[in-house]
Parts: structure tokens; sequence; C-alpha cells
């Protein structure tokens, strides 16, 4: 059975950090473009970052550069997302997603072969 499995969410107080970790299973995540997207309570789901099969190119969207940073480690078949100060609007539930593809722009969410459960970040306003 393929998963991804999010874990590190939690409660956080603006300004503060949070390291959240997407670990697979039944799949080679080195194989995958990995990507961060997050919904907000009552706003679509969006894409917030991504990086390359081997680390050499990633992007993010303006909203977060700076602030976070995505990080793979192909060897222990994971990746993670480090989020330092963090806003209230960073509030959502984080999801990890696995794409055959570096897509130029997003691609809609059935092109994302496998996708995570989700974890919840708050960050209080």
């Amino acid at each position: 059975q393929v998963q991804l499995v999010e874990s590190g969410g939690g409660l956080v107080q603006a300004g503060g950090s949070l390291r959240l970790a997407c670990t697979g299973s039944g799949l080679t995540i080195g194989e995958y473009v990995m990507n961060w997207f997050r919904q907000a309570p009552g706003k679509e789901r969006e894409f917030i970052a991504r990086i390359s099969w081997h680390s050499r190119s990633t992007e993010y969207i303006d909203s977060v550069k700076g602030r976070f940073t995505i990080s793979r480690d192909n060897a222990k078949n994971s990746v993670s997302l480090q989020m330092n100060s963090l806003k209230p609007e960073d509030t959502g539930v984080y999801y990890c997603a696995a794409s055959g593809k570096w897509y130029a722009g997003v691609a809609p969410a059935n092109q994302y072969e496998y996708w995570g459960q989700g974890t919840q970040v708050t960050v209080p306003s």
C-alpha cells in the first residue's frame, strides 16, 4: 500500500517555527518531485513549495519565501518543510504530494500521483 504520511503539525504562536515531515511507504520518494500544499479554513488548497528529484531546484510561493524551506532526504524516503516566522495566515492543513513531473505552474490535483492525509498547523492571531 502506497502512503505519504505527514507529521509535525501543531499549534504555535506567531513568530514561532515548526518542521513538517512527509514520509513515504510503498513508494520511492526519490522518483518524484515532492510538493507541499496547504488548505486554510474556507479556502481552496494552494501550492506552497516543491523540490526536484535531487534537490537541485526548489520553488515557493511569494508569501512563504524567506520563511519556509523545503528539503528532502531520499535515503530516508522523506521530505521536510521548515517553517519559520509563522503567521496566523499560515494556519491550515498541510499536505505533501508526489508528482512524476516538474510542472510549469501548478497542475490539477489529479496530476499528482500521491497525496498525504494532511497535518494541521494553527497559528493563533
